[in-house]
């Protein structure tokens, strides 16, 4: 249910479940963890890439698990399929796109968000749709989305579940970027590929500070900038940057 492919030192993990526009059921859960643990762990994969086949990045949970008696019940979805999505997406220190070519609900929306870059086609749409079932957001939903545009946009949408377009979503600062249809996947690759290039261990660093910043008074930050700056200062492409910068040439970051 998870294509997986590494190349040019880029994982890209494509939901495969169109039928249902990707929603999500326990073994696709299951399988995108097992996935982000194999990126996590392989030093080849230097950038990682979530998207979707066809017109649908993911439409969140699929309601016919969800609601099945023999299924598992809600707070085993959130507590088993997707905390663990969450937490390995922001604790892996490597960049994560999202990839975001169609709609993205619920959690799918929530998955998105909480990727590192999100580049999303003209066509795409986000939509806080927990409200409409009598949910509440999940997934991280309720964490991320008021930090990226603030408290007052994030209530509106979740409470009302209003569909963003892409080219609105980039204006309130929800996502990084939109992109024309036709110029979407070569965007995607190309960027990707740039990250997949840069100094791997400095980009995770930057990531975990980042992290720690949301919580952090100024003085813990500075502190932690300090110890990081510390060992990045020690890795190989460090070197090699001052290197190349000195000897005017263009770097070849080795991730380490």
């Amino acid at each position: 249910m998870i294509l997986f492919e590494i190349k040019n030192q880029v994982a890209t993990l494509t939901l495969n479940r169109p039928e249902k526009y990707h929603s999500f059921i326990r073994e696709m859960a299951l399988d995108l963890q097992e996935k982000l643990e194999i990126c996590k762990n392989d030093n080849n994969i230097r950038a990682i890439v979530i998207t979707g086949t066809g017109k649908a990045f993911c439409a969140g949970q699929d309601l016919g698990e969800a609601t099945d008696p023999d299924g598992p019940e809600l707070q085993k979805i959130v507590n088993e399929h997707y905390n663990p999505i969450i937490r390995q997406i922001r604790n892996i220190e490597k960049p994560i796109i999202a990839a975001v070519n169609g709609v993205a609900a619920g959690a799918g929306a929530s998955i998105a968000l909480c990727c590192d870059i999100v580049i999303a086609k003209e066509s795409a749409v986000f939509v806080q749709a927990f409200s409409k079932i009598g949910l509440v957001p999940d997934s991280g939903a309720t964490y991320f989305l008021p930090r990226l545009i603030g408290f007052q946009k994030a209530s509106a949408l979740m409470m009302n579940a209003d569909p963003i377009s892409a080219t609105e979503a980039e204006r309130l600062g929800m996502i990084y970027k939109v992109v024309e249809e036709s110029k979407f996947e070569d965007e995607i690759k190309s960027f990707s590929e740039k990250l997949a290039k840069m100094p791997t261990k400095g980009i995770g660093l930057t990531k975990k500070l980042l992290n720690q910043s949301i919580n952090n008074s100024l003085e813990k930050q500075l502190n932690e900038e300090e110890i990081a700056q510390t060992i990045a200062g020690k890795t190989n492409d460090y070197k090699e940057g001052v290197s190349a910068f000195l000897e005017k040439r263009k770097p070849n970051f080795k991730g380490n």
